[in-house]
């Protein structure tokens, strides 16, 4: 045993993820014969702090031949995800686990470390970014923890292993990372030393490919604490350069909190929205700068274009100002925008009244123009440039006239459109 381990043989007693079938027969097959398998990193870490396990990884001493060898003997399909990194997929059951075979760093750049195998559990662990995540569980629930873990875990606290600034040297999105995890699993500021570090680091972020950093940036978004982390690290130089802006850090607060006290599941690209994006040109560097989908350049440009026209309101509008909201801009861009204007609003604003608005723009169909191109010839219009002004004129009269239905009406708005 390596000095300083700890065992704990008592907290996974009833861990439920340990009664898979699927689960136990890759532990089965890959364990023995001189070689050893442990569950590794984020379900250890969730399980003790009473969170869902969803995937499982696995460290082990056996190299990759070796572990496709008996995956297979076992029934198992194996998957080479990254068998130049040590890590196979084993598909037991339908399930998949990463299996990595354990490692040494020989060099690191940054952004990619140069590794080889090894043996040694402790070893692999002290080369892991926190300390929360370098915890190892055996086949028999015992938790092997080299670095600490266990005692950070009862803390709440997200700390690098060893020097803070070598190992965002090894890396630089760990600084991302620090506050992510912080912001999923933290109590507190975040721990001094790694934001000393990554203050320090700050400019090796810019080497990083704009995948990585978009795809990190909205994990911590989404996370419990994302409010108070984005806060942090904005006010440390952190975020707007990654943003390409100055990150507006009190409106994505206020959203977070409009969310939470409407018990909203977070929405990633809103809380970006609110984040970052002022015009509707803003969706196209950020974009760039996180490489967005275009489903979500587009929702944030529309949200944006629809927030500008309510952004200085202080309650919501009357349901007659909804229902045209909602027609000019459908339901998704209506909702986003209503949900940016509170939280512009906030903290003055009323809450019942924004929820009233809400629940109008989420439950009423949306308004169709009842006229068209049909309507139109049936009244000896001819199709082209006249059909179209005429369609928009006639949309202008039925939003004045209040969206009415009845035919009577609809026949009366074009009568007097073609008679003018």
């Amino acid at each position: 045993m390596t000095a300083g381990t700890r065992i704990d043989d008592g907290r996974l007693a009833h861990a439920s993820f340990y009664d898979d079938p699927a689960l136990q027969r890759v532990l089965a097959c890959l364990n023995g014969k001189g070689e050893e398998t442990r569950i590794a990193g984020g379900a250890v870490r969730n399980a003790l702090f009473g969170l869902p396990v969803r995937d499982i990884d696995l460290a082990t001493t056996a190299l990759p031949d070796e572990v496709i060898r008996r995956a297979k003997a076992a029934g198992c399909k194996t998957v080479p995800t990254g068998i130049e990194h040590g890590t196979i997929t084993v598909i037991s059951g339908g399930t998949p686990f990463e299996v990595t075979t354990l490692r040494e760093d020989v060099e690191t750049n940054g952004r990619h470390a140069v590794v080889r195998f090894g043996r040694d559990f402790a070893q692999d662990a002290m080369r892991r970014d926190f300390t929360i995540n370098a915890l190892f569980a055996d086949k028999d629930r015992r938790i092997h923890d080299y670095v600490g873990g266990l005692d950070d875990i009862a803390k709440h606290k997200v700390r690098f292993i060893g020097d803070a600034g070598q190992r965002i040297a090894e890396d630089y999105l760990r600084i991302l990372r620090l506050f992510r995890i912080h912001a999923a699993y933290g109590h507190g500021p975040v721990d001094r030393d790694g934001l000393l570090a990554s203050i320090a680091g700050r400019k090796g972020m810019l080497a990083l490919s704009k995948e990585r950093i978009g795809a990190e940036l909205q994990k911590l978004l989404e996370a419990p604490g994302a409010a108070a982390a984005v806060g942090e690290m904005a006010d440390a130089g952190l975020l707007g350069p990654l943003l390409g802006s100055l990150p507006l850090t009190a409106r994505f607060v206020n959203l977070v909190a409009t969310e939470n006290a409407q018990e909203r599941s977070p929405d990633t690209t809103l809380r970006l929205t609110a984040l970052a994006a002022l015009v509707p040109e803003d969706a196209e560097r950020l974009q760039d700068m996180l490489r967005l989908s275009n489903l979500q350049a587009v929702r944030i440009a529309q949200a944006i274009r629809a927030f500008l026209t309510i952004r200085d309101i202080k309650v919501p509008p009357y349901k007659t100002d909804l229902y045209r909201f909602l027609f000019q801009n459908g339901r998704t861009a209506a909702i986003d925008a209503l949900l940016l204007a509170q939280a512009h609003a906030a903290p003055g604003s009323t809450d019942a009244k924004w929820r009233q608005a809400l629940a109008f723009l989420r439950d009423t169909p949306e308004p169709r123009l009842p006229f068209t191109g049909s309507d139109l010839i049936k009244h000896g219009v001819k199709t082209g440039p006249a059909m179209g002004a005429m369609l928009k004129r006639l949309q202008a009269a039925w939003i004045r006239a209040g969206f009415p239905k009845e035919p009577e009406v609809l026949n009366r708005l074009l009568q007097q459109d073609s008679n003018a």
